[in-house]
């Protein structure tokens, strides 16, 4: 009776540890502190049943190490060396060797079962609601609706002053964007997923969604987001020196409230559009040019080539004084527009207006004691990119 009441609170002992570390971790996913410590459930259906695979592995583990340490430990407690323990002479036995083969078998096709069907579901893109093809740039996002005119990059917002402590970091330090995608909840959206140059991932944890962009090639995934809400990702893959300033924010929109906002976004396309042709026929004035190369430089040229146009020794080159900015127009209008293969100098082309590109390409001309006094308009870059 005292051997058989030993093993029965042993037993009771490991099964209490466990129900009380059950307790406890959902005590956690009721206030919500879960977070740190196990996988998010997401918000739409494919990131529950992530969730609820997840949750069944996990408590598949936990039964197996209980039995598997609650074996090894009673058989340590009942055959120890002062119990007068004396060790068994065979060697091996078929039945055990059977069993912990053909157990293990088992509980791994009950396994394979729903995660094939999570994962089936996972990689099934068809019959979309709409597409958008995301595209991966060092170091910021561009998105473009396949079914409209609709196109933008999305950087990181994110002040630089406070990467350098000289502001206090917010709540969303390094998860901040300028232009959010914008997507309808309730409806079946489709990611077309690659890059311009080297591979980076799109992760946004409460979609469940998490693919590498890899340069010449589509990669497919899709999400249908149930309720509106903001949601926050960042890429996965180490990209390069800027890789942990790449952000990816997503608002979820009622539908009434998409098409509204799709509506503007087409409005204002086609006012850009309008105002380029415009410039195109028109020349700007330099302090137009020199206002508006400002602000596009401080936004996106700074960082590296830092606020007063000397850059950082051995790492970015100086504007301020060099020939580049002083003497050779083309060609700092083709490293502007193109960038330069093998350095960290990404092309704008893409990512900036002309007006844009031509203002910022006369501010370094300029700027800082460079006083080239040459301005380059939105027809001068136009007519370079043509040439091409």
């Amino acid at each position: 009776m005292k051997k058989l009441a030993n093993i029965v609170l042993m037993v009771l002992g490991t099964l209490a540890t466990t129900a009380a570390f059950s307790h406890a971790f959902a005590a956690q996913q009721a206030t919500g502190d879960a977070a740190t410590l196990n996988l998010r459930k997401g918000v739409t259906d494919i990131s529950g049943q992530v969730y609820d695979l997840h949750m069944l592995m996990f408590t598949i583990c936990v039964v197996i190490a209980v039995v598997v340490f609650g074996a090894m430990f009673i058989s340590i407690y009942l055959h120890r060396r002062s119990r007068g323990a004396t060790p068994a002479t065979f060697h091996e036995n078929v039945k055990v060797e059977i069993a912990w083969t053909v157990v293990p078998f088992l509980i791994l096709i009950f396994m394979a079962f729903p995660a094939a069907q999570t994962l089936i579901a996972m990689e099934d893109t068809s019959e979309p609601d709409m597409t958008v093809l995301v595209t991966g740039s060092q170091w910021k996002w561009h998105y473009k609706y396949m079914d409209s005119d609709v196109s933008f990059y999305s950087l990181m917002a994110t002040q630089r002053e406070q990467i350098s402590n000289r502001y206090e970091k917010g709540e969303n330090y390094l998860l901040e964007v300028d232009r959010p995608l914008v997507i309808p909840t309730g409806q079946k959206v489709r990611f077309l997923i690659t890059s311009d140059d080297v591979i980076h991932s799109w992760w946004v944890p409460d979609f469940a969604v998490k693919k590498d962009a890899n340069p010449g090639f589509i990669n497919e995934a899709w999400t249908k987001v149930n309720e509106p809400g903001l949601y926050r990702g960042q890429c996965a893959e180490l990209c390069g020196k800027d890789h942990g300033f790449m952000p990816i924010v997503v608002i979820a929109k009622a539908p009434e409230d998409f098409a509204v906002w799709m509506g503007e976004q087409e409005k204002m396309q086609r006012e850009a559009k309008a105002e380029e042709q415009r410039l195109l026929a028109m020349s700007m004035s330099m302090e137009e040019l020199m206002s508006e190369g400002k602000k596009v430089y401080t936004a996106t040229c700074a960082a590296c080539h830092m606020p007063n146009g000397e850059g950082l020794k051995g790492a970015f080159p100086a504007l301020k004084g060099s020939k580049l900015a002083t003497e050779d127009m083309q060609g700092h209008i083709d490293i502007v527009v193109n960038g330069k293969t093998g350095t960290a100098m990404q092309a704008f082309g893409k990512m900036l207006s002309l007006r844009e590109l031509a203002a910022v390409i006369t501010y370094e001309r300029n700027a800082w004691g460079n006083n080239t006094e040459e301005l380059v308009q939105p027809k001068d870059v136009n007519a370079f990119i043509q040439g091409q």
